[in-house]
């Protein structure tokens, strides 16, 4: 569609990036306000309303999807999410990394960026070694980990997709919705916040029809891409050390509209504020955090948004089964370290207070 626009100077590619960091920008704004989180939302203090934000979201993002499919505007058929050969045992592993990950870094890689761009230190550096541990892990020295791990497969067939299933693509995407919905029911958010999350929610079909329709060209083709944050952090490391060779793509602009976004929410509802850490166990503990999920959103396919948010809704098995580890990952990270500051307390009552997000 995009040769119809006749631009003479504006190829897609370079659209792309600009159409990028407008959906980034306003993700970063609405998910700066609506402190918008994973993490929050299965094992956070106030984790009843963060998951009703979440699944709100997930709700309006699996219907608009569904519907631009049924429209014929996109198509997931040949999207690495609906490879037959699922890499079961990458996805379980990575799964559970990230979830471990987030879990020490007190927050989601998406999270972290909004952070980043509110003056969190902490959140900037964890950013920085996602993306390089996340780049090794695609095309360095980890690289086997990735290959050796994801050679173990299950053939699925057409069973990849939930809309292979009994009842089709409109019986699954009621009940996931319906499913995410009962749990914002019972979350007792206000409605603004609820709005927030059904226009973040809309940010998805609109990226997916905007690569997969509006900007596509025969001529210039580019890849059909969502909300993510692993393959983006780490294209945009690369880009920013050796952007007189290559050029930015989706990613790039997707993650420098967050930091934008979330930077001007900040500055402007006074939510700005310098922090770093507090102490080199600190430091160490999200390092540590920011390298796992670095190797397990690319092990997983994908982090919380990727996934998730934007995995979800193509019905993919493979991104339902990632976005379930990624849970249960940070459950047990979360109940492991929830022990650790029990011994620890043992002797004392004073309280070990955990560092803010």
């Amino acid at each position: 569609m995009f040769e119809t626009f006749e631009f003479e100077t504006l190829t897609a590619p370079q659209a792309s990036v600009f159409f990028a960091l407008l959906i980034g920008a306003l993700f970063g704004v609405m998910a700066q306000i609506s402190k918008f989180c994973f993490r929050r939302a299965i094992v956070g203090e106030d984790r009843r309303a963060a998951a009703g934000v979440w699944f709100t979201a997930l709700a309006v993002a699996v219907i608009g999807t569904q519907a631009s499919v049924a429209a014929g505007w996109i198509t997931f058929d040949d999207h690495r999410f609906m490879v037959s050969e699922l890499p079961v045992l990458a996805i379980v592993a990575g799964g559970l990394l990230f979830g471990a990950g987030m879990v020490l870094t007190r927050g989601c890689i998406s999270r972290l960026t909004v952070l980043a761009g509110s003056g969190n230190l902490r959140a900037a550096i964890v950013l920085v070694v996602f993306a390089l541990v996340a780049h090794m892990t695609l095309k360095g020295v980890l690289a086997p980990v990735r290959t050796t791990l994801g050679s173990v497969t299950v053939d699925m067939g057409d069973a990849i997709t939930l809309a292979s299933l009994p009842g089709g693509a409109w019986l699954w995407t009621a009940l996931l919705a319906l499913g995410a919905l009962t749990l914002v029911l019972r979350s007792g958010n206000r409605a603004s916040s609820l709005i927030l999350a059904v226009l973040i929610g809309l940010l998805v079909p609109l990226a997916w029809v905007g690569t997969g329709f509006i900007l596509y060209d025969d001529f210039d083709p580019i890849a059909m891409e969502s909300l993510s944050f692993t393959s983006p952090a780490a294209d945009t490391l690369f880009w920013s050390i050796a952007s007189t060779s290559i050029s930015p793509g989706f990613g790039t602009g997707l993650l420098g509209g967050v930091v934008l976004g979330s930077l001007a929410a900040s500055l402007i509802f006074g939510g700005f504020q310098w922090q770093s850490f507090d102490s080199p166990r600190q430091t160490g503990r999200y390092m540590l955090g920011a390298s796992l999920m670095g190797v397990g959103g690319v092990l997983a396919g994908g982090c919380t948004l990727g996934a998730g948010l934007s995995g979800v809704p193509t019905l993919s098995v493979a991104a339902i089964l990632a976005i379930v580890m990624i849970a249960v990952g940070a459950k047990l990270a979360q109940a492991l370290l929830s022990q650790d500051v029990s011994a620890d307390a043992a002797p004392s009552t004073k309280p070990h207070p955990l560092p803010a997000e």
